[in-house]
């Protein structure tokens, strides 16, 4: 019978967790109030079609952001879809490859080509001074993603922006409720999308919002996710179903209620992340500007193989073969998937601050469905994995086919 690597003598018998430790495990907030939230949602029977409670969820998130509109949508990609559409976005556009995969399918799905640009070392965010060699008599956009919750340089690509006449949006699907320079994320560029998906801190089961200080291109935005109907048999604009229904408003409304709990929960599970390993050389937490509104959904650790003597890769399947479900965030790169990869055989030589993060980054699991033991656990299997002897490819390969 094969062993879990749990049971191999450079582990010394500690126990494999027999829960799976999910990144990105759902936060829930009160049931009792969000079934009561449902069950007037039946008693009503408005299910979707801009009910109660999606104006109020769209209220509460303006009201939180500092925005004039936030139109909410079925989830963030189709958002991404609808921002892109209204901005008349197309040819080409540019933003990072060190991103999730729909940054760039947003645009494809639409006939526009995203442009990869590479990375900023030390904030992981798309690097202004890699753009301008990018435009081209195409290039319609500028698409930013604020990663891990840490704003872009806003100003510099504002000024590329407008120096190029550009568009200018930004993917926030991580910086919900965060800020940039004492300034709250959402209110930067022609429009910012946040995600509302089950994995983020704050969910509405799936969910998005666009948000944006400019009435003209929010009035676009709502026909635009509802067919383009401003009124009942009458279509002004080209438009698709991209909707909020009242369940999902339910549910984020309730997320709203206790969402200073759960970033209260992320602060401390990542302060004690950053306590246990800080002792483990090679293994370097991302840090978090103290002075910014954060809302540490990311326990983002970057790892030097030539100090721990182990690379991420080996860590990951460790990771897993003991039900810690971590991830390779955002391995191995948008350019590095389909249908990009083909396109461009060469993009990786070009992206080489995308590449060398892509391997060496890893995502641990925080939120409420973590406490305090089960860190203590990741770290120790960390601190024994990067200080406790040889661990083989042969070893790996054969003990992770047993979790």
């Amino acid at each position: 019978m094969k062993k879990k690597i749990s049971e191999l003598a450079i582990f010394g018998g500690l126990p494999t967790f027999s829960e799976k430790l999910h990144v990105g495990r759902p936060n829930i907030g009160s049931r009792q109030i969000l079934l009561q939230r449902i069950n007037d949602v039946l008693d009503r029977k408005w299910l979707t079609n801009n009910g109660p409670l999606v104006q109020e969820f769209e209220q509460e998130i303006a009201s939180l952001v500092g925005v004039k509109h936030c139109i909410a949508t079925c989830n963030a990609t189709v958002g991404l879809q609808i921002a892109i559409k209204a901005c008349e976005l197309k040819g080409e556009v540019i933003i990072p490859s060190f991103t999730f995969i729909a940054t760039a399918h947003a645009l494809q799905w639409q006939g526009i080509e995203p442009i990869f640009c590479d990375v900023d070392p030390h904030t992981h965010n798309i690097d202004p001074q890699k753009i301008e060699p990018l435009i081209t008599d195409k290039t319609t956009g500028i698409m930013g993603v604020h990663l891990w919750g840490r704003g872009c340089n806003v100003e510099a690509l504002q000024e590329i922006a407008r120096r190029y006449s550009l568009k200018l949006l930004f993917d926030a699907a991580h910086a919900f409720g965060c800020s940039y320079r004492g300034q709250m994320i959402g209110s930067f560029g022609n429009a910012e999308v946040f995600s509302f998906h089950a994995t983020k801190f704050c969910n509405s089961f799936e969910g998005g919002a666009i948000v944006t200080n400019d009435s003209e291109l929010a009035k676009k935005i709502r026909l635009m996710k509802n067919f383009g109907f401003s009124d009942f048999d009458c279509v002004d604009d080209i438009g698709i179903n991209g909707k909020m229904n009242e369940v999902s408003a339910a549910m984020g409304l309730t997320s709203l209620e206790s969402i200073d709990d759960f970033i209260d929960i992320n602060i401390e599970n990542y302060k004690q992340y950053q306590q246990e390993l800080s002792n483990i050389p090679g293994v370097n937490l991302i840090a978090y500007d103290k002075k910014e509104r954060c809302n540490y959904q990311y326990v983002i650790v970057d790892i030097d193989e030539s100090i721990t003597g182990i690379d991420r890769d080996k860590l990951y399947r460790i990771l897993w073969a003991e039900n810690i479900l971590a991830r390779r965030y955002f391995y191995p790169g948008c350019h590095q998937m389909e249908p990009y990869r083909s396109r461009i055989a060469d993009m990786g030589l070009m992206l080489t601050n995308t590449r060398h993060l892509a391997a060496r980054i890893l995502a641990l699991p925080t939120g409420t469905a973590i406490g305090k033991r089960e860190i203590s656990k990741i770290c120790q299997i960390l601190r024994l994995a990067t200080t406790g002897g040889k661990i083989t490819n042969e070893m790996l390969y054969q003990n992770v086919c047993a979790c």
